[in-house]
């Protein structure tokens, strides 16, 4: 990111940090300082491929690469005449195909390659399906206003949430500061003896505690987004279970060709360890025991002694 800069001024946003780069349909970058400057009668040519612009259509960079955002501008038009859903279309091979032709009218116009034959079939492709098209808007915008609605409500009842948060804290603190004054209150007036009172005080102190976490614990319900798209119909039925047989260790068998191997509690007794170094204090700590050295010594001795 401090790469990035200016290239009429060469101002970089490691110079300054506050540099604000401005973006247009060609995909060149200014500053905001360089387009009040050039484009001060309201249109222009780039400063690097001389293409006419206005200055209305320039825009904050948001990716680090300008073609990004050229390529995201381009999308959005390209979309809202390409607005067709997979139930447009009789197959799903069709529909694939409708987005692959999509995804080459966007590259085209991206990387300037015949620029003004794929504008062509777009404004051939959009008279043809002009009711289509304005259908579909339609069907868009109220998609959208039951999200932005739904995204309201949440917000809504996210900002509910804090308030009760909040007043519960204020009472929770004004129950503690009403338990303090009434132990000062009696301690000042009663006949009674303070380590009573004290006592009396903790009993009623530890019960406003027990009851300030139970009403933590109580979960009040909320409304939440399934995810599931508009008119899409998706099956709750359970999944189907499906049995199988549960694995099951099978002990593994080796045939070493040769005389039975002494077990680790036997290799004392036979005399096996008798010539084998005594394991020191540090070599136990990395796991290593006199016994289990011999044993896979004399496993390796033993195999392959008997002719096959």
């Amino acid at each position: 990111m401090d790469d990035q800069g200016c290239p009429r001024c060469k101002t970089t946003k490691y110079r300054n940090p506050s540099l604000k780069l401005m973006v247009n349909v060609c995909g060149h970058t200014l500053c905001e300082s360089c387009v009040d400057m050039l484009f001060v009668r309201g249109s222009g040519n780039c400063v690097q491929c001389d293409t006419p612009l206005r200055k209305c259509n320039f825009r904050v960079q948001l990716f680090e690469d300008p073609a990004v955002d050229k390529e995201v501008e381009i999308r959005k038009k390209v979309l809202k005449i390409y607005n067709k859903r997979e139930h447009d279309f009789p197959s799903l091979r069709e529909y694939n195909n409708y987005l692959e032709q999509v995804e080459e009218i966007v590259f085209n116009l991206t990387h300037n390659m015949d620029v003004e034959g794929t504008k062509q079939i777009m404004e051939q492709y959009q008279k043809e399906n002009r009711d289509t098209i304005q259908k579909n808007k339609v069907k868009l915008t109220r998609e959208q206003e039951e999200v932005e609605e739904m995204l309201l409500l949440e917000q809504q009842e996210k900002e509910q949430r804090r308030l009760d948060l909040l007043q519960d804290e204020q009472r929770q603190l004004q129950a503690k500061r009403k338990n303090k004054q009434a132990l000062l209150d009696e301690l000042e007036r009663s006949h009674v003896p303070a380590t009573i009172l004290l006592s009396q005080h903790k009993e009623r102190a530890a019960l406003l505690e027990t009851q300030i976490e139970k009403q933590k614990q109580v979960v009040k319900p909320t409304l939440f987004s399934t995810g599931i798209l508009m008119g899409q119909t998706v099956s709750l039925q359970p999944v189907a279970r499906i049995e199988e047989v549960l694995y099951q260790y099978q002990p593994i068998q080796i045939h070493t060709y040769g005389p039975p191997v002494p077990s680790l509690d036997q290799l004392g007794r036979l005399g096996y360890l008798n010539h084998v170094r005594a394991a020191q204090l540090q070599d136990t700590a990395g796991g290593y025991s006199s016994g289990l050295a011999c044993h896979r010594a004399i496993q390796d001795s033993f195999s392959g002694l008997f002719p096959s």
